[in-house]
């Protein structure tokens, strides 16, 4: 891509535009997304000194600072690094409706290591393409700038940036480092900008050897690109909502489950202050090894979730834990992808995040209740395994509970809570709503086992007829894959 880059031939078709005028007519556009609940993330990148400020700042100046916002993203803080290497991206999406500029992005980390490995280029890459794919499926629009310049016009730069008293310190030693190995990175970056330009969000390499002339290119091409992408979301329409209709047999797995099993109240007592006394020491080791764990608990209403997790973190310290109940999205929630307020709630090394239901709502209630279309769920089961491999890349252990009750049972369950006042919180209007769409969770839940039980985010059936046997199940995977993963950092 920038290998092959012929300085002298690149066109700028906005070049007559006055950059005020373009500026406003972006400002026009902003009002329109805004208006239609787009969100649009613009990346700017490039080598250093190549002008990524000139422009970021022509492209911010007329829009309205209420919706539009500057993201910067360089070395990742104390906290950034204790996270996925996605997080600190997720969380600063725009929402629908706002305009998001990225000086530098996702792209930072590999660009700027010369001596990265190609499965860790590869592995990142492909985490990358993931969430731009995901955004974009979502009616994100999204651009891409790479600002070029020459090695002769990168020293020229630097030197005039070095010898001003007011502005050297704008030149950093990643400055000196590619100026010295021009000739490498321009290798390196060809190479991720090939790897990374793709369908959905291409790479759109400008040259910057004129300041102004590469911020009306910039200003001009957004102006396009933003009107191109409003018309590919209006054109394929907004998710309408499309109503739930089964295309997996029912019974296929659900049905298949033993719920007669279950276990006397002796040996119920005995192991599990034996499991709970190895719960809390893997929990412990978690800490000292900097291990971040993810255990998401999903189940018929009334089938016994909360119980199972009060006997999984009994002993456990509560400073190295969260429980994330897990209910409908708020107005803020809702105007960001679905994934968008999981992550935040993702732990860092160290701590066990425990999810009270999770993001497999889109495929359960979501799906059966029409809130995603039949296109916004069915993709989902990718976006939901690629985001689980990201945690996984990163040394999460993830296990995943899903506790099935039969229908009978569930009913004991409801009419206990309503007869008794201390539990009579547990049981809502919804609760009985949901009952009557018995079968079609069985098919959903078919099928999200189907398509999301993966080596390195399992799914674990629980039989739950009998509540005991059910927290002794939970308790023992959780001892045998926290054995599991702590050995692997030994060996």
């Amino acid at each position: 891509m920038i290998k092959d880059f012929k300085f002298e031939d690149f066109n700028n078709p906005y070049q007559e535009f006055k950059r005020t005028e373009l500026g406003e007519k972006l400002a026009k556009l902003q009002r329109r997304v805004k208006d239609l609940n787009i969100p649009v993330l613009i990346i700017v990148d490039g080598w250093e000194s190549s002008g990524k400020g000139y422009v970021i700042k022509d492209l911010i100046r007329e829009l309205d600072p209420r919706t539009s916002r500057v993201q910067l993203f360089e070395h990742p803080t104390d906290e950034e690094k204790a996270r996925p290497f996605l997080w600190r991206f997720w969380k600063r999406t725009p929402k629908r409706g706002n305009i998001a500029i990225y000086d530098r992005s996702f792209y930072f980390k590999v660009m700027n290591d010369l001596k990265i490995k190609d499965e860790e280029l590869e592995r990142d890459i492909k985490d990358i393409s993931s969430i731009e794919k995901q955004l974009f499926d979502d009616h994100m629009i999204i651009i891409k700038f790479f600002l070029h310049q020459k090695e002769k016009t990168m020293g020229e730069r630097i030197e005039i940036l070095l010898n001003d008293e007011h502005r050297s310190f704008f030149i950093t030693e990643r400055d000196l480092n590619q100026k010295n190995e021009y000739e490498k990175y321009l290798h390196h970056f060809d190479h991720i900008l090939k790897m990374s330009s793709f369908s959905y969000s291409p790479w759109h390499i400008i040259s910057s050897e004129d300041f102004k002339s590469a911020s009306k290119y910039a200003l001009g091409l957004a102006i396009d690109l933003i009107e191109e992408g409003i018309e590919r979301c209006l054109g394929g329409g907004k998710n309408t909502v499309s109503h739930w209709r089964g295309d997996i047999p029912q019974g296929k797995i659900i049905g298949n489950i033993d719920l007669s099993l279950g276990v006397d109240e002796g040996t119920y007592e005995v192991e599990l202050k034996k499991l709970q006394e190895e719960a809390q020491g893997i929990a412990y080791k978690f800490y000292t090894e900097q291990i971040p764990c993810i255990i998401v608990f999903e189940g018929m209403d009334a089938a016994g979730k909360g119980g199972a997790i009060q006997r999984l973190t009994r002993l456990m310290d509560p400073r190295g834990l969260e429980v994330i109940p897990i209910s409908a999205p708020d107005e803020t929630e809702r105007n960001h992808h679905y994934l968008w307020r999981f992550y935040r709630n993702f732990p860092p090394r160290r701590r066990i995040a425990i999810f009270d239901r999770s993001w497999y709502g889109r495929v359960l209630v979501e799906r059966i209740e029409g809130f995603a279309s039949a296109e916004e769920w069915n993709r989902a089961y990718e976006e939901i395994n690629q985001m689980e491999k990201h945690l996984h890349n990163f040394g999460t252990l993830m296990l995943k509970f899903l506790i099935c009750i039969d229908k009978d049972e569930q009913l004991i369950r409801f009419q206990d809570r309503e007869n008794e006042a201390d539990k009579l919180y547990k049981i809502t209007d919804e609760d009985w709503r949901n009952r009557e769409k018995w079968d079609q969770y069985l098919t959903a839940f078919d099928e999200m086992l189907l398509k999301t039980n993966t080596n390195y985010a399992p799914w674990i059936i629980v039989e739950g007829n009998n509540k005991k046997y059910a927290r002794l199940k939970v308790l023992k995977n959780f001892v045998e894959h926290g054995k599991r993963i702590i050995n692997q950092k030994y060996n």
